[in-house]
């Protein structure tokens, strides 16, 4: 397992099948972000409350709203555009740097924010991941256990 969490957000995003549950709990309204922030915190064995999980919102949905998701939609909207016009796919691929940049930047506080919680007090991977998509639409359960296998190896 990783020691920090961008490494391990891109070694489990790059593990079979997260990346589309990602996107599915994204497009419910999830933040992928917190989503792998709660999977890194689940299996380093920290335990969720509700003051953790709200501390973690207070981080993450500021930024996601001012930067990563301004970014997104930009790139999103040039997406059709830029397949006609190469010079717009090539500022289209530098936004989606920058996007994930942006990501990485959001990793990095939510890790700071979690750097002195203890580890090893519990293993309720469901927990987190319950308690990080709290209030998205439609959730989906799916998605859910395809992160907790790709992490856990078992449902």
């Amino acid at each position: 397992m990783s020691s920090d969490l961008w490494s391990f957000s891109l070694t489990t995003y790059a593990r079979p099948g997260v990346e589309h549950a990602c996107l599915q709990l994204q497009s419910a309204g999830s933040n992928v972000c917190l989503l792998l922030c709660g999977l890194w915190l689940g299996q380093r064995g920290v335990a969720c409350n509700e003051q953790r999980l709200q501390l973690l919102r207070t981080v993450a949905e500021p930024w996601d709203a001012d930067v990563v998701r301004p970014l997104r939609a930009l790139r999103t909207q040039w997406k059709a555009l830029a397949t006609e016009d190469p010079e717009l796919n090539t500022l289209r691929e530098q936004v989606k740097t920058l996007e994930l940049e942006a990501e990485r930047h959001l990793l990095l506080r939510l890790e700071r924010s979690a750097q002195s919680w203890p580890q090893g007090d519990a293993a309720d991977l469901s927990a987190w991941l319950e308690g990080v998509t709290a209030g998205a639409v439609h959730l989906d359960r799916d998605a859910l256990l395809e992160l907790r296998v790709a992490v856990t190896g078992t449902s």
